[in-house]
């Protein structure tokens, strides 16, 4: 007679068998909090590369704006610069080159670090880019196009730093 047999014959099945041997029963606990602890390793894993993610995009947000108080206090030198070669007229004379080589050295060093200049003129109305102070009719414009800027916008890293100033031709 083979061991199962013998079993059957008094009444034991093989999982009575496990549930009267403790070694099994140890066995099987053994297993249960195995799984729970791979369960719990992997859920940390994935928190920890969340996390490592998470302090790479706020350190890269970090790179891309560190100088956005700068640049921004930067923008009255660039209105002033406009204004100076408005005001210096449509004549070439040293004074006018002076402030146009230095504009234009000051926009290339704000440009290198993430400032780019809106200036619409033609363009139609963004409103997330400009701010229309008034409206005007404009018969040579298209109708909601940008037809005078008053301030220049700036947008660092395309993100608005300030919106421009403009009027908005009238819609008919």
């Amino acid at each position: 007679m083979s061991q199962n047999e013998h079993d059957s014959e008094l009444g034991q099945t093989p999982e009575h068998q496990e549930a009267d041997n403790p070694l099994i029963a140890e066995l099987e606990t053994l297993r249960n909090e195995l799984d729970q602890l791979r369960a719990a390793s992997l859920l940390e894993r994935a928190d920890l590369e969340n996390q490592r993610k998470r302090v790479a995009r706020d350190i890269e947000m970090a790179r891309k704006f560190a100088n956005e108080r700068l640049l921004g206090d930067l923008l009255p030198v660039f209105d002033s610069l406009d204004a100076g070669l408005a005001a210096a007229g449509g004549e070439a004379n040293p004074l006018r080159e002076g402030l146009e080589l230095t504009y234009r050295q000051l926009l290339k060093v704000a440009g290198d670090n993430g400032l780019t200049v809106l200036d619409p003129v033609g363009a139609p109305f963004n409103p997330e880019h400009h701010q229309a102070i008034s409206q005007a009719d404009a018969p040579d414009a298209a109708p909601g196009s940008v037809v005078q800027v008053f301030q220049k916008g700036y947008l660092l890293n395309d993100r608005l730093l300030r919106p421009a100033l403009v009027v908005v031709a009238r819609q008919e």
